[in-house]
């Protein structure tokens, strides 16, 4: 067995088996418990947030993880800075499928994160407008790509790609098909996880390919979003556009960003690709059982990077030292004092909801997000948006609000590590 250590030390834990919930009461026949909804607080941006999906195919490359299939699917999220939403509909957190899905994975297991059917899902609500039309004010946006975690779906990221995009960036929130628990396509069709099982043996080669394969995947997203940005329609479908989505793209400036093995594959994707020019890794490791998780581990970059990890990891650990070493160009380390983590995902807002509702231990919510204290998850989410903010900014836009010199009382949690 991989000890929950080591697997958090290589920044691939998910949502599956993060914790422990408390037993609830058992309702009647004649009335079933309540499904618990969860909320999600607005973006700190100015702008008021727009979004579509798009069903890409890359007919260039056999799917690496199904071998039937001879080409390579992805569904990804496009966020942007939005006007006149009024007539426009509020968007979901997890579509009604993937929501389905999701459910049974995280209540499934010995570990498991909720008791099953206790949650709606598909209730969260987001703060972005299905199909609004796109704000241009201020000229072209910088893009920005998002990559979860592993085996999580990219709406568990939804928090920080709304705030970039609340501050007027694109983000595009990728899912990498047959790695995340469920990938819901067009017209209801699910795609469940399905990469081999780890093992000790296999475990480092097979995130050394994943992270291979989102790099890949993230190249193809930017060539797609760059033929949307010239007029054409990627989308496999031909579902209609968000009016003035084409050539609001500024793709001069574009950054990535990801969490934990999604924060690898970002540094990996800007080593492939040049057309990255900044990247950000949230508590992602780069080395498991010696083998290095891309080839980036060693090479390094001589772009902006920034690291942010959870409480105690940081840049001085065996997964992330070499690494570090070989950045050549503005680097940093932030940490978020006790934190954990899932603490760089959706859960650092949702997992206080469900200890209110008394779906998850104290203990179990600790584990998560490193603390029982909902106005310091808080304070953790305030620290995250306003650091991504900030890097984007001073890197893509070369506008500095000295957030990134170093400690501030705005953010007591927020650690600088030398």
């Amino acid at each position: 067995m991989m000890s929950r250590r080591a697997v958090l030390a290589a920044g691939v834990v998910s949502v599956l088996g993060a914790t422990s919930f408390v037993q609830p009461g058992t309702a009647s026949a004649t009335e079933p418990a309540r499904k618990v909804r969860l909320s999600l607080p607005a973006p700190t941006g100015k702008a008021e947030v727009g979004t579509t999906d798009l069903h890409l195919v890359d007919r260039s490359r056999r799917d690496p993880w199904v071998s039937s299939k001879p080409y390579r699917e992805l569904m990804v999220t496009v966020r942007y800075p939005a006007r006149a939403t009024l007539d426009y509909p509020v968007v979901p957190q997890m579509p009604a499928k993937a929501a389905e899905h999701f459910d049974t994975v995280v209540s499934e297991g010995d570990d498991p994160l909720v008791p099953a059917g206790r949650v709606d899902w598909a209730a969260t609500s987001t703060h972005s407008y299905a199909g609004a039309p796109v704000d241009r004010w201020g000229g072209r946006h910088p893009v920005v790509l998002y990559s979860p975690g592993h085996r999580t779906p990219r709406a568990l990221g939804t928090l920080l790609a709304e705030d970039l995009a609340s501050r007027g960036y694109v983000v595009v929130s990728m899912d990498h098909t047959y790695d995340p628990s469920e990938v819901e396509f067009p017209g209801g069709r699910v795609e469940p996880h399905a990469q081999p099982h780890e093992t000790p043996e296999n475990i480092g080669a097979l995130l050394a390919k994943e992270v291979a394969t989102r790099s890949d995947d993230a190249r193809f997203v930017l060539d797609e979003i760059t033929r949307l940005n010239r007029g054409h329609n990627p989308d496999a479908g031909q579902r209609p556009l968000p009016r003035g989505l084409r050539g609001a793209m500024d793709l001069s400036r574009i950054g990535m960003f990801g969490h934990s093995l999604g924060g690898a594959a970002s540094a990996q994707t800007m080593h492939d690709d040049r057309r990255v020019g900044a990247g950000m890794n949230m508590d992602g490791g780069m080395l498991f059982n010696g083998t290095p998780i891309g080839s980036v581990f060693k090479n390094g970059l001589s772009r902006p990077f920034l690291l942010m990890n959870s409480d105690p990891f940081d840049h001085t650990a065996p997964e992330l030292q070499p690494f570090w070493n070989n950045l050549r160009g503005w680097r940093r380390n932030t940490q978020l004092k006790g934190s954990a983590h899932n603490s760089y995902t959706d859960l650092v807002a949702q997992v206080p909801q469900l200890f209110k509702a008394g779906l998850i231990s104290r203990e179990g919510v600790i584990q998560t997000i490193g603390t029982d204290d909902p106005s310091r998850a808080a304070r953790a989410l305030d620290a995250e948006r306003a650091v991504a903010g900030s890097f984007f900014d001073l890197q893509l836009r070369h506008r500095d609000d000295h957030l990134l010199d170093g400690p501030t009382p705005r953010f007591p949690d927020l650690r600088f590590v030398p």
